[in-house]
């Protein structure tokens, strides 16, 4: 394992976006491509969602498996063994809270939260498009 040096840490973290990211964006291509309008990064709903389709009250979100901790015990487990794990397990267990208290607060409103996992995204970023246009199709009715 490859110790980083603060400024590298520091550098490394500064890339990291939280918008226009390339998951973001390969959903918004295959959406756009389908005749679906949205609005990036919705600042009026709790959670500000990636991609808003406000016509159908649907809220796409673009999580990334580290971030938002996807295969939580698993990833918990190997935070313990690396540095700062006290500050990391931290971080992503208020970040995974968040998502659950964002995810009620806007079905409570009457939104449809959908959620995909960055690397699903890249495999197959048609089938999330489709999951998407399956959800506009339901509000439709």
């Amino acid at each position: 394992m490859v110790k980083l040096t603060t400024e590298q840490r520091h550098r490394n973290m500064r890339s990291i976006r939280s918008k226009d990211t390339s998951i973001e964006r390969m959903l918004r291509s295959v959406l756009w491509k389908k005749g679906l309008r949205y609005r990036k990064n919705y600042d009026k709903l709790p959670g500000k969602p990636d991609i808003v389709l406000v016509r159908y009250k649907i809220a796409v979100f673009c999580d990334s498996e580290f971030f938002h901790g996807k295969d939580w015990e698993q990833l918990r487990l190997q935070l313990l063994k690396g540095n700062n794990a006290e500050f990391w397990i931290n971080k992503i267990s208020r970040n995974r809270m968040r998502d659950d208290e964002v995810n009620r607060i806007l079905s409570e409103m009457g939104w449809t939260v959908i959620r995909f996992w960055g690397k699903d995204i890249k495999k197959d970023t048609e089938g999330c498009a489709e999951t998407v246009q399956k959800a506009v199709f339901d509000c439709k009715d």
